[in-house]
C-alpha cells in the first residue's frame, strides 16, 4: 500500500512540477516530500529539518537536497557526512512577540505579582498533562496561576472542574480551550511551563527565555524525547516521562517554583538558544538557490 501511494504521490508530484516550473522546492517534512524531492530532477532542493532527529522521510529528502537547514547544530550527526549544512534556528510566527512579564500579565488578567505556571500541549491539547494537573489542580494553584491550555478535546471537563474550586482558587485558575494571538502573552507571562517537546518548543520556549518542564509524547516514535533531552542538555527544561506524570509532575514544579535561582539559571540556558532571525536564516538558503538558477523575482 505504502508502495502504491509513493507511485501515485509521484506522478502527481510530477504533474504539479511541470505546471508550477519551480525555480527551487522547499522541504519541511512528512511522506509527501519523498516523492516530491524524486519528481522534481535537477530543480534545486531545500531541506527544513525542524525536529533535533529528522524521521525517514526527512532523512531520504536531505539526500537529494543541494542545502539542509536545521534548528540546531546536533542534527548534523544525523545527515550525511558531505552534505551542505546551515543551523538557521526554528522559525516562530511574528505574534509570538516577546514582551515585559507584567504587561503580559494583565493582558490575560493575570496577578501582576504573583507567579505563573503555564501548562499547554499543543492545538489538541495532551490528555495525561490535563489530568494530572487536574487531579492535584488545589495543589498547584496553592503554588501559582496557572494559565492552562486544555485543548478541545477535553475542553468540555474544565468547567464543571472550575466550578468545583474556592472562590479565591478560581481567581488564580485561568484555563481556555487554545490560544492563538495570545500565545505570545501567555508564554511572556510566565515563570515555568509544563509541555510536551514538539519541534516548536525548540523556537518558542528559547525566544522567551522560559524554564519548562517537558513530558515526551510517548506515542509519536521518539523525536519528542530527542527534542527533550536536547533542551535538558542545555540546562533549559527537565524532564517527566507521562507515564510518571501522576507522581512526580506536582513535585517537580513545585521544587522548580520555590527555587528562584535554579529558574534564573535555566531562563537563561534558554534564552542561550534562541535564534529569533531562523525564518529569514531559512529564506536566505532559498533565495540562495533560486538565484543560482536565474530566477530574479522576490
Amino acid at each position: 500500500m505504502n508502495l502504491l501511494r509513493l507511485t501515485q504521490g509521484f506522478r502527481a508530484s510530477c504533474r504539479i512540477i511541470r505546471r508550477y516550473q519551480p525555480d527551487v522546492i522547499l522541504l519541511t517534512g512528512g511522506y509527501v516530500g519523498v516523492p516530491v524531492s524524486l519528481a522534481s530532477g535537477r530543480t534545486p532542493k531545500a531541506v527544513y529539518v525542524p525536529d533535533i532527529e529528522p524521521g525517514l522521510a526527512l532523512r531520504l529528502a536531505s539526500r537529494l537536497a543541494d542545502v539542509v537547514a536545521v534548528t540546531a547544530e546536533e542534527t548534523r550527526r544525523y545527515l550525511p557526512a558531505r552534505k551542505r549544512v546551515r543551523v538557521t534556528g526554528y522559525p516562530t510566527r511574528p505574534e509570538l512577540r516577546t514582551m515585559e512579564q507584567a504587561d503580559a500579565r494583565r493582558s490575560l488578567g493575570l496577578a501582576v505579582d504573583q507567579p505563573v505556571l503555564l501548562a499547554f500541549g499543543g492545538s489538541r491539547g495532551a490528555r495525561s498533562i490535563n489530568h494530572a494537573i487536574w487531579d492535584k489542580l488545589p495543589d498547584y494553584l496553592d503554588r501559582a496561576q496557572l494559565v492552562h491550555i486544555i485543548g478541545e478535546l477535553d475542553w468540555p471537563k474544565a468547567a464543571p472542574i472550575q466550578a468545583g474550586l474556592s472562590t479565591a482558587q478560581q481567581a488564580r485558575y485561568h484555563p481556555f480551550a487554545y490560544l492563538h494571538d495570545e500565545m505570545g502573552a501567555a508564554l511572556a507571562s510566565a515563570d515555568l511551563a509544563v509541555a510536551r517537546a514538539g519541534a516548536s518548543t525548540l523556537g518558542e520556549l528559547p525566544l522567551f527565555g522560559l524554564p519548562a518542564v517537558l513530558v515526551p509524547y510517548p506515542h509519536a516514535w521518539r523525536y519528542q524525547k530527542v527534542n527533550a533531552e536536547y533542551l535538558k542538555s542545555h540546562g533549559a527544561a527537565v524532564i517527566v516521562a507521562d507515564e510518571a506524570l501522576s507522581q512526580s509532575l506536582l513535585p517537580t514544579v513545585s521544587a522548580l517554583l520555590s527555587d528562584p535561582r535554579r529558574l534564573a539559571e535555566m531562563s537563561r540556558a534558554a534564552q542561550a538558544l534562541a535564534r529569533p532571525d531562523a525564518a529569514r536564516a531559512i529564506a536566505r538558503e532559498v533565495e540562495i538557490l533560486a538565484r543560482s538558477q536565474g530566477a530574479t523575482n522576490d
